[in-house]
């Protein structure tokens, strides 16, 4: 029998790759949007849309309700839906704590419990890590976050593990890139302009996870069955600035690039400066004292190992192949 596929968030970065995934697996796929949301990269014909307003309790009642009521309930919901940046800090525990609170008490009021809830959340929930002998993150490991947004993120992974009898799944991904997505895509068109910067003096490690590994590690926990537990989701190495600019540059085809390294106090000015900015023309920054938090981080190491152990997750793109599909997007799209 077909399995049902519920996807939030489905109009983001990531959230296009998991209804990729989710249709090639032969899944019958309900991609939530808002009524906003552009459908850009959800143009294939199979999709079910599904227009909900997390903002709205009894809208979103109804509509659930309504979905239930004439197609059944969801075998798989992934809750992608997340908050990154904001202008008032409050949004982050609005959206990423209390929407997905909001989703998870409808659930179980219109008795629609999926055989697995997996929830999207981020390694920001870890806090810096340690930055003197590097060792990495680790499932036994405490969560410590010293940020805002990761502050709301654990909150919602709290709210899970409270729930007795809910099946859930964890990931806490790391920084996820890939054709169509665009932080780490500035950096790369900085580099082919001849500059990269860089933040702080100090050694920093770096992880990535190219955005359909993911994807293929969120439908194999999901048929693995509820974990009822968190996993760290990354290529497993780290790399450091210089070697990611080194296979940027190799990509490219370029051969001179000038690094630049700021120093911690200049971004921390320009990160109030930003926010303030923010505030005044109501547009989130990306950079905000939260980010310096995240810019400031020397170490984002983590132990991938249960998940290889759990669902046989192992990522199969390093950071240079996967670079190397993202920049080749990139140029067909006319963004490089």
């Amino acid at each position: 029998m077909t399995k049902k596929i519920l996807i939030t968030g489905a109009g983001g970065f990531i959230g296009g790759y998991l209804v990729e995934e989710a249709l090639n697996r032969g899944y019958e796929t309900w991609a939530a949007v808002r009524k906003t949301t552009s459908r850009e990269f959800l143009t294939d014909e199979r999709i079910h849309f599904l227009e909900v307003d997390f903002t709205d309790s009894e809208a979103l009642h109804n509509t659930l309700k309504g979905h239930i009521e004439e197609n059944g309930k969801w075998d798989y919901v992934v809750h992608n839906l997340g908050l990154t940046k904001a202008t008032n800090y409050i949004d982050f525990e609005t959206v990423n704590y209390g929407y997905l609170k909001s989703l998870v008490d409808e659930l179980r009021e219109l008795d629609a419990v999926p055989e697995v809830f997996l929830m999207m959340s981020s390694l920001s929930v870890m806090g810096p890590g340690d930055e003197v002998n590097y060792t990495a993150f680790k499932s036994a490991d405490v969560p410590a976050p010293n940020t805002r947004y990761g502050t709301s993120k654990l909150k919602g992974e709290t709210y899970l593990q409270m729930q007795a009898d809910f099946p859930y799944t964890i990931f806490r991904c790391t920084g996820v890139y890939g054709p169509h997505e665009r932080d780490y895509f500035l950096m790369i068109k900085s580099i082919k302009r001849g500059f990269d910067f860089s933040v702080g003096f100090k050694k920093q490690m770096l992880t990535f996870i190219y955005v359909k590994d993911l994807a293929r590690g969120v439908m194999d926990a999901l048929e693995a069955g509820p974990k009822r537990r968190a996993y760290f989701m990354s290529e497993d190495r780290s790399y450091t600035q210089q070697e990611f600019r080194k296979i940027v540059l190799d990509e490219l085809g370029k051969k001179v690039v000038i690094p630049i390294t700021c120093p911690l106090w200049i971004v921390k000015i320009v990160c109030h400066v930003a926010e303030f900015w923010g505030k005044v023309t109501g547009k989130a920054s990306t950079l905000n004292p939260d980010k310096f938090r995240i810019l400031k981080q020397r170490n984002w190491l983590c132990d991938t190992s249960d998940a290889e152990r759990d669902f046989g997750f192992k990522a199969q793109y390093d950071l240079k192949q996967g670079i190397h599909e993202a920049i080749e997007w990139y140029k067909s799209a006319g963004w490089l």
